[in-house]
């Protein structure tokens, strides 16, 4: 069976270390690359859609928590405080709202600013038991792709939509899969903050965002301050988990008493929408390397081209080739250890997309060989055309290694 796990430790992504600590993974240089275009992209796809960026604590005083309703509700999924005084207890946070909530009022707004889009890559923190942790899937330190919207109430359904079109636009680049649309909803119990009324539009609105979509519904599920769509995605041992989701907030804009300035002068109560377009990285790269089964889509591969020459007298060349493919942007190594086959092997059991083989005479031409992952050869071509049919494939962000004839 495909495991993310194995295929980590075989492709050096990632290692976990019991000195570390479990669920506390360890994001080695390969890992790192590949982790590192995928942000890129999304902060990219994110400005472009209107969204500002910001930087927030990963921990903060036990009151704020306290105010946003965590430790209320949300207790045994956090760490315990840390007391520096008998005054002063810090928490790591277990989610991103409450700073983005802070970021909202940190002066007056006005509706000519709404709808406000505050994004982060942040870190957070869940106690998560031991017996559940597992690889990238299920950890105690999650960077979460994040962002929440401060809208007027007439504001939310567009918002949701362009929210799930952003989501598609970035599966479709990452090759995410779904699996199904969820509207998780309240359960019986205590677990819920907020009125009846404020429930009830909250999920009348998510409904009217998915008509004419398929989906579930899906009682008990939804977060403690109001209603979500939750899209779903299936591992490969067939576990079913969360990738992406919009979550509708009334609690949080009353608990930190948000406000704006509208249009009569009257100040009103924005409502706060939570998304996330592809969820944590971790998560994320648990299931992309999976479904690729390693073998990323080039413009995210952790190494885009390896050069191979074939002997001694091509080293030169190959590395005044790398250093020119790195002025262009891509990620590319030298391989000059073992012979040419298994040079090819390694690169092939390291699923890097391209290989570009370096013979005496290519090497006189100022040409390249081009090898794609799978085996396919190319003619040789001049090494600047070479670098330009990879670099138009990554910045095109294409599944194939090859333009369209």
């Amino acid at each position: 069976m495909i495991d993310h796990r194995r295929l980590g430790r075989e492709l050096d992504l990632f290692v976990s270390d019991p000195l570390a600590g479990a669920g506390l993974p360890i994001w080695l240089p390969a890992g790192a690359a590949a982790r590192h275009a995928v942000e890129e992209y999304v902060r990219e796809l994110e400005r472009r859609s209107g969204h500002q960026h910001v930087y927030s604590p990963p921990l903060g005083k036990r009151e704020l928590f306290e105010l946003s309703g965590h430790l209320g509700y949300f207790a045994d999924d956090m760490f315990p405080p840390m007391r520096l005084s008998a005054d002063d207890e810090f928490v790591l946070r277990p989610a991103l709202c409450p700073h983005h909530a802070l970021v909202f009022r940190a002066r007056g707004r006005s509706y000519r600013e709404l709808p406000l889009r505050v994004a982060e890559l942040g870190g957070m923190y869940r106690s998560e038991r031991s017996g559940v942790l597992g690889g990238l899937s299920r950890v105690r330190a999650i960077s979460l792709n994040d962002a929440h919207t401060f809208c007027a109430p007439e504001q939310v359904g567009a918002e949701v939509a362009e929210i799930l079109g952003l989501i598609r636009e970035a599966h479709a680049a990452l090759g995410v899969r779904p699996a199904g649309f969820r509207l998780s909803l309240r359960g019986p119990g205590e677990k819920y903050v907020g009125d009846d009324a404020q429930w009830a539009r909250a999920e009348d609105l998510l409904r009217a965002a998915l008509a004419g979509m398929e989906y579930v519904e899906a009682p008990g599920e939804a977060a403690f301050y109001g209603p979500k769509i939750d899209i779903q995605i299936v591992d490969a041992a067939g576990r079913e988990s969360t990738i992406s989701t919009i979550q509708l907030d009334f609690d949080k804009p009353e608990r930190f008493d948000l406000s704006y300035t509208d249009s009569d002068g009257s100040r009103r109560r924005p409502v706060m929408v939570h998304r996330s377009l592809v969820g944590s990285m971790e998560r994320l790269f648990a299931y992309l390397i999976e479904v690729h089964e390693g073998a990323f889509p080039a413009w995210y591969a952790p190494v885009q081209l390896v050069l191979l020459p074939v002997d001694d007298g091509q080293v030169d060349a190959a590395a005044d080739l790398a250093r020119q493919a790195v002025d262009v942007g891509l990620r590319v190594a030298v391989d000059v250890a073992g012979s040419l086959g298994a040079r090819i092997r390694d690169a092939a059991r390291r699923r890097v997309p391209y290989l570009g083989v370096l013979g005496a005479r290519e090497a006189a031409d100022g040409r390249l060989a081009l090898r794609l992952r799978g085996g396919r050869a190319l003619d040789p071509m001049p090494a600047a055309d070479a670098l330009a049919l990879i670099g138009g494939q990554v910045a095109a962000r294409s599944a194939d290694l090859l333009p369209p004839d």
